[in-house]
């Protein structure tokens, strides 16, 4: 029998971050298909947005599970989390338009299978499992799918497998310098361990008796734009120097605008135990 050992008193409620996370990142990922509108790619930042909107979502998930005892499963989760929505994410980017809306189905599916698997046949039996395995799994997908669409300005299969060559104001797409795509050239696997890192660390990094909310989500913000930085840095390679460096200063302005609040709020709360007492250690016996 598993034993919830942390109970939080006060804050965001977790379904509302779910809907806010969710709906955000999807709203997002849909505003870089302005790029395939207008023929343009200085909307790819909005997919790394999008996926900051979701690591900030599935940051929350991961402490939801671990609060039941599991802390030393942290990182696991995050690891399932990007290892189910991989599957999803690329099965989605074959349906144009609607890829966003088929990776969430199909990461639902894959990530409550995982957690039946882990509930019931490894029988871990935590009341949260299959949600919470259900949830990261979307934000997996959704998290690629936002950093793909931000590196090569759509989360179409065509942009991930292809390398564009603008010549004299006209884009010429090749088939012959895949190495160079999204996931020819493996950039894949970097946003892989970009967003799972992101997603686990901020619960890891402001676990303990001193927790609050919003200092950690702050943190899962700071991890997801730190992510988005690296991916922009790597976008030069794959779209035009404008759109990527508007997706770079964007990611940088937001990376020092939480790393500022978050080190504001970690004073607040090493304040607040200033005057915490030690432990009292017991008499020999």
């Amino acid at each position: 029998m598993t034993v919830k050992v942390e109970v939080i008193e006060g804050g965001m409620p977790h379904n509302r971050i779910l809907i806010t996370g969710l709906v955000g990142a999807l709203v997002l990922l849909y505003l870089t298909y302005l790029n395939v509108i207008t023929g343009m790619q200085v909307f790819s930042f909005f997919g790394g947005l999008a996926a900051v909107m979701a690591l900030w979502w599935g940051s929350h998930t991961i402490k939801v599970l671990a609060s039941y005892g599991i802390g030393t499963g942290v990182p696991s989760a995050g690891m399932i989390a990007f290892g189910s929505g991989v599957v999803a994410m690329l099965f989605a980017t074959k349906f144009g338009v609607a890829a966003p809306i088929v990776a969430v189905i199909i990461a639902a599916i894959v990530g409550a299978i995982v957690g039946f698997l882990a509930n019931d046949v490894l029988s871990m039996h935590i009341p949260v499992m299959i949600k919470s395995l259900t949830e990261l799994a979307i934000v997996g997908a959704l998290t690629l799918l936002g950093f793909a669409a931000m590196m090569t300005g759509s989360f179409m299969i065509p942009s991930l497998i292809t390398k564009s060559f603008p010549i004299l104001g006209i884009t010429l797409v090749s088939y012959d310098a895949t190495f160079l795509a999204f996931i020819g050239g493996s950039l894949i696997a970097v946003v892989f361990f970009l967003g799972a890192i992101a997603i686990q660390h901020p619960f890891n990094a402001c676990l303990g008796p001193n927790w609050t909310q919003d200092r950690m989500l702050m943190l899962s913000l700071e991890c997801g734009f730190i992510s988005m930085v690296v991916a922009a840095i790597m976008s030069f390679a794959l779209i035009d120097v404008a759109s990527a460096l508007i997706s770079l200063i964007i990611a940088l302005v937001g990376w020092w605008y939480t790393y500022s609040h978050y080190i504001a709020l970690s004073k607040r709360d090493a304040a607040a135990w200033l005057d915490a007492k030690p432990i009292p250690e017991l008499e020999a016996q």
